[in-house]
């Protein structure tokens, strides 16, 4: 079964990710914005229809995959290492703008159109992608055995952070873009305060793909 230093692994993970602007966060906020916390949250449905259908796929092709091919898993851990390095540096990079600095002006969405905007954003998201692809199989223990459950309990925990973190945007989009806009300091802070996590878990995992390269066969 999942160890607790897996969940807590992934859970900082996923909380850590979520909290870093991408398309994801972007669509949301800016549907939240423009059309309202209704709109937003049609908008999250499709979303959430997104992150399944990637844990569908990682559940069903990760043992098959690093059975076949064991040395996988050290190049898509370094992989991992490696993207969140690049989302720690731009987090930090002179000239960052925030995701709440949407613009009003969007045109309005019916329901239909919101899911499956927010569906697709989410399938075409490179952040997602990695996560499951690089990021969440290294913290599968082969040693406990039942890998693909492992996979399931951990992208249901991912799932379960992410969704409730963006909701929680969604709903409070419109007062956080208006604080923000008128004290820009906290938006360097949580830039900064992201970076410096995403960068120590990058080093981390680089240093701990060193020692060791578990084995699917």
């Amino acid at each position: 079964m999942v160890s607790v230093s897996g969940l807590l692994g992934i859970a900082t993970v996923a909380l850590t990710m979520v909290l870093t602007p991408g398309p994801n966060m972007i669509y949301l906020v800016s549907r939240s914005v423009t059309q309202g916390r209704q709109a937003g949250l049609i908008s999250l449905t499709g979303v959430a229809a997104g992150f399944f259908v990637y844990l569908i796929a990682v559940t069903a092709g990760i043992v098959t995959l690093f059975a076949l091919v064991p040395a996988l898993y050290l190049v898509i851990k370094l992989a991992g290492a490696a993207y969140l390095l690049w989302l720690a540096w731009n987090a930090v990079r002179p000239g960052g703008v925030s995701v709440f600095a949407a613009p009003k002006d969007l045109p309005i969405d019916p329901p239909g159109k919101l899911f499956t905007m927010g569906f697709i954003t989410n399938l075409l998201n490179p952040k997602i992608a990695i996560l499951y692809i690089s990021l969440l199989p290294q913290f599968v223990n082969a040693e406990h055995g039942q890998i693909a459950l492992q996979s399931l309990i951990l992208g249901l925990t991912q799932i379960c952070i992410a969704l409730s973190v963006n909701a929680l945007m969604v709903v409070t989009a419109g007062s956080i873009s208006q604080i923000l806009r008128r004290r820009p300091v906290w938006l360097r802070i949580q830039r900064y305060a992201m970076g410096t996590v995403l960068g120590g878990l990058a080093l981390h995992i680089a240093l701990d793909s060193l020692d060791e390269s578990p084995q699917y066969a």
